[in-house]
């Protein structure tokens, strides 16, 4: 097969050429960087080498290895917030070298501290981003809840859809194009609460990471961004604390070693009570309209993780994240003789784990093997019925849905360090997805049996596999010219079809100066999932579907070019510009949705198209410091177009937006005391609106009844207002003998902007001086958030 032939003369390229022959008077150090205090692995430090000036960093298992001639060795660990450690070394041979970094005093009194510390303009890496997570922990939140996909939507190129959504709209793309993994496990729904909150709690969080474009080549399977998540791997040395207390809800965090310097673990939950507090209000206004029942509103999530270490070799990591909405109504009235009842249960949610296995093969060759599950399933259940006490029947019907994705998946990666000049990645996997497009199950009992009914109906279940290589070199070529290239090639069995994709990315970067430099990348991709979805407020209605014979894989390439400057130690400044191509796009066609004809095959529902998108983005980002935050702005487009849609003309996209600015700053006016505010702007949000109407008979018959018809002409041809917002918050806090206290205050929406959730038409008949009558019609503008305060208290022990 030629694509075999292919991947077999990339990796006999990638070890015999990429690597080189590395001379018999070179020695490696090897080892893991760590924090002193807790062993927490530390992701992206640098090691560096100050006779020879050559470097490297961590991975994401805080391991490194670094190859340098014989001899003196000026090794060098530096990561902000730590103090450097510095250690001269007479390298003759081979080192294993643990080295464990300490916090620096005068960072840790009065600066948020940032999880890296690393030159932008010397990576060979664009359109990636990082926020440190004690700043997302500080950025004033709806509600009070610290969210990490808000914050990520405070970056250019990225949208947050409608307003208070948690959805991800990266540069023209829609929130199924992407990647969001969680410890490695992807996660299907990011949603609690119906799209204002996320389901990652931060407390739990160990480092966050976005790429919009020049994607890494160990990457795929989406077209848009991949938001990598990593978890805490707990404290190896002591048992430590953490929670909080808010208006919707609480959570705790616990960590500590199970055995010191063995064994470690990491237990997080959150929990709203929102329906714990408004219960007896419902059931006393139940009670005055002589009912029995509830209903409510809740949600939680759990994460939990065990690390353990076998020896220098080997490690062992589980993690397992669960997590569940659940909307339910259930009333039944109080009559001795004849009572009718309903109950309603409306749930979604995910659980994913993950078991991984560290192995050092030798100083140079590091691998993780892992094994995956991730569940995201939505059920509905609706029962309705009567009791009739004097002559002992009963009769109900119920109607029960069920829709979801399962993923089983195996995965090995490895790391070599053949010389300071190359970090070779490659790796290999397996996926078998496990899709229910819909399922309905309709059942109805009666006291004499002759209504019974139990069937079940809905489109069958299918299953696929879904195959992943890579191979992946970021090196230089010289001092000022670095290059991260390689191939992602992927394939996908379904039903009868298999369809491939060979994905070649690049991204370089040439070094003006020590402190600037211009990038530019190229990535192509391919993506074999959809996620149908109504365009409108997010609802866990939107179901996952595989490509299949009537449904064509989504693909897309994009270019990005920037200028990235390091403008001092804390301060960096990146311009890009990008341009991406997306074909096969998936959208319900005209009149088509989740509740037009479900039992239908989901193949005959939906339209495929193109899309182009292109725009600029800037980022002024201060990372650590008493004043810390970012400035941003995004000019863009993102287009459509579908043969089926809008008489086959280009059209905006729903959440195409010329205009994004961004606003984000902290400052530590002291140990105790701490200010932050963000400001965002947006251009309206592209609609469709009906340019006329006019009155038709219905069915086409003489004597049918009048109906009222909207003639529209084009899609999204309407802009709603402009968006803006001002979300303040400030800290106190204070630290005791054994704990740490932190009152947070603050308002969203701080001068009670009247933003724009959606529009509707309102018609009225009015009547003229000459006693006319006249229909009128109006847009009226519905705003969702007024200005919102909030409290928090959080405490770590």
């Amino acid at each position: 097969m030629q694509y075999s032939r292919i991947l077999k003369l990339l990796f006999l390229l990638a070890f015999f050429v990429l690597s080189g022959n590395i001379s018999s008077q070179e020695y490696t150090i090897s080892g893991y960087i760590e924090d002193g205090s807790s062993a927490e692995k530390l992701i992206g430090a640098n090691v560096f080498d100050g006779t020879t000036f050559s470097g490297t960093i961590t991975n994401t298992y805080g391991f490194y290895s670094i190859t340098l001639p014989a001899g003196k060795v000026d090794l060098r660990i530096s990561y902000i917030g730590y103090s450097d450690y510095v250690e001269e070394i007479n390298l003759t041979g081979d080192i294993k070298k643990n080295i464990s970094l300490s916090f620096s005093n005068e960072l840790d009194e009065v600066e948020i501290v940032a999880e890296s510390q690393k030159n932008i303009a010397k990576e060979s890496a664009m359109s990636a981003n990082e926020i440190p997570i004690q700043q997302i922990k500080k950025i004033p939140a709806l509600l009070g809840e610290v969210d990490v996909i808000k914050a990520l939507q405070l970056l250019p190129g990225v949208q947050s859809g409608s307003e208070g959504q948690s959805g991800l709209y990266v540069r023209g793309g829609s929130p199924d194009q992407n990647l969001i993994l969680l410890d490695g496990v992807p996660v299907y729904n990011v949603n609690h609460l119906f799209g204002f909150l996320s389901v990652f709690n931060a407390d739990a969080i160990k480092d966050v990471k976005l790429i919009k474009g020049g994607f890494p080549a160990r990457y795929g399977g989406r077209l848009s961004s991949v938001l990598d998540i990593n978890l805490k791997e707990g404290n190896m040395k002591e048992f430590h604390g953490s929670g909080s207390i808010g208006i919707v809800a609480s959570k705790l965090t616990l960590e500590g070693p199970i055995k010191t310097d063995k064994t470690s673990f990491v237990l997080s939950g959150r929990r709203t009570y929102v329906d714990l507090l408004a219960r007896p209000f419902i059931k006393s206004a139940l009670e005055s309209d002589n009912l029995d029942g509830g209903f409510g509103y809740y949600f939680y999530d759990v994460n939990a993780k065990i690390n353990h270490i076998f020896s220098d070799k080997d490690r062992l990591f589980f993690s397992v994240y669960a997590g569940n909405d659940r909307f339910f109504f259930d009333s039944r009235e109080r009559d001795e003789q004849f009572s009718e009842f309903i109950d309603t249960e409306f749930k979604w949610g995910n659980i994913t784990s993950s078991l991984r296995w560290n192995h050092l093969w030798s100083q140079k060759l590091f691998s993780n093997t892992s094994l995956t599950f991730t569940r995201y399933q939505i059920q509905v259940n609706a029962t309705t019925g009567f009791d009739d006490f004097l002559l002992d029947e009963r009769e109900e019907i119920s109607l029960g849905y069920d829709s979801g994705i399962f993923d089983v998946a195996a995965k090995i990666d490895f790391d070599y360090y053949p010389s300071p000049l190359h970090f070779l990645r490659f790796g290999a996997a397996i996926t078998q997805h496990n899709f229910v497009p819909g399922e309905f199950d309709l059942f109805s009992t009666s006291s004499d049996g002759q209504n019974d009914i139990d069937i079940t109906i809905g489109q069958d279940n299918i299953q696929s596999y879904e195959i992943n290589t890579y191979v992946e070199d970021d090196f230089e070529i010289t001092d000022k010219l670095k290059v991260n290239g390689g191939l992602h090639f992927s394939s996908f069995f379904v039903q009868d079809e298999i369809y491939t994709s060979l994905q070649p990315r690049i991204s370089m970067r040439y070094l003006v100066s020590d402190d600037q430099s211009f990038k530019a990348s190229f990535a192509s991709m391919a993506q074999y999932i959809n996620l149908l979805a109504n365009e409108g407020i997010g609802l866990p209605t939107d179901i996952w579907v595989p490509s299949t014979s009537k449904i064509l894989p989504q693909r897309s390439w994009q270019v990005a070019a920037g200028y990235a400057f390091k403008v001092s130690k804390d301060l960096d400044m990146t311009l890009e510009g990008f341009y991406k191509d997306m074909s096969n796009l998936v959208a319900y066609g005209e009149g088509e949705g989740f509740f037009d004809d479900s039992f239908r095959d989901f193949g005959e529902r939906v339209v495929q198209g193109d899309g182009r998108a292109f725009g600029a983005e800037f980022l002024l980002q201060k990372k650590a410091g008493r004043f810390t935050g970012w400035l941003g702005y995004t000019w863009s487009k993102s287009l459509r177009t579908f043969d089926d849609l809008n008489g086959g003309e280009e059209f905006p996209f729903l959440f195409d937006r010329r205009h994004d600015i961004s606003i984000v700053a902290q400052y530590e006016l002291s140990k105790r005391v701490s200010l932050s505010g963000t400001w965002v702007y947006g251009t309206g949000n592209a609609v469709t609106l009906g340019s006329s109407n006019y009155n038709a008979l219905f069915n086409g018959t003489e004597n049918g009844a009048l109906l009222e018809v909207e003639n529209f002409t084009e899609r999204n041809d309407f802009r709603l207002n402009a968006f803006h917002r001002m979300d303040i918050g400030i800290n106190f806090t204070k630290k005791k003998r054994k704990h740490t206290r932190v009152w947070s205050i603050g308002a969203y929406n701080t001068y009670n902007r009247k933003n724009p959730f959606f529009i509707e038409i309102q018609r009225d008949r009015v009547v003229d001086n000459n006693g006319n009558r006249i229909d009128t019609r109006s847009l009226i503008q519905r705003s969702l958030f007024p200005i919102i305060p909030y409290f928090n208290y959080s405490f770590t022990f």
